[in-house]
């Protein structure tokens, strides 16, 4: 049997993206209550979360900006927050070594990730042994759709190729949502919390 893990990236094989929005929180001023609300006013305006068009590669970082700054009294830099972003992201390095050992055993590896056309460079970045680790690598800005939409799971199985179903795969992700819409394509879904809690629960997976 034909077996594959499909990994997210941010908040999986790095450390939790909550963190870079709480230093934004901190040395703005802007609440992410104030940004919350911001987005759920521009979805109004625009009829779709800006969040969602963006790492759909439907409008480019300055749209997404000019859609939020509008709705805040204070002004929003997305320049900042990218950096604050980026700043505190770390490589978690016992799943990036997890996912190491796994494709040595053969297991078929994928990554999946929501992110932003413009920071593509800045991302992969933070896991230079990306080509390494994973065989296909899917980017929501690149193509069209994002997680939870069922299509671009389907995409993903597609590009892992002949002899791999969503029955064959184990997807891990750090978002109940996720991993909700993969079980429901048939696949095993592992809610990543940390790797002493979700490597096991993946090694039982993929022993099924």
């Amino acid at each position: 049997m034909t077996r594959a893990l499909i990994s997210d990236f941010g908040g999986v094989l790095t450390s939790p993206l909550q963190e870079g929005f709480l230093a934004y929180q901190e040395e703005s001023g802007v609440s992410l209550e104030e940004l919350g609300t911001a987005m759920a006013k521009a979805t109004q305006e625009h009829g779709d979360h800006p969040l969602f068009a963006l790492e759909r590669g439907e409008i480019p970082e300055t749209e997404f900006r000019d859609r939020i700054e509008r709705h805040l009294e204070a002004g929003f830099d997305l320049g900042r927050l990218r950096s604050l972003y980026f700043d505190r992201l770390a490589p978690n390095r016992e799943m990036i070594d997890y996912v190491r050992e796994v494709r040595g055993r053969g297991v078929r590896t994928a990554l999946l990730t929501n992110n932003v056309r413009e920071w593509e460079p800045l991302w992969r970045s933070k896991l230079p042994e990306l080509d390494e680790l994973f065989e296909v690598v899917v980017d929501s800005a690149f193509v069209g759709l994002r997680k939870p939409d069922p299509a671009i799971y389907e995409l993903t199985v597609e590009r892992l190729g002949d002899g791999v179903g969503p029955e064959d795969c184990v997807f891990v992700d750090d978002l109940d949502i996720n991993c909700d819409a993969a079980r429901e394509l048939g696949m095993s879904a592992v809610r990543f919390v940390d790797p002493a809690q979700s490597i096991p629960q993946i090694e039982s997976a993929l022993a099924q």
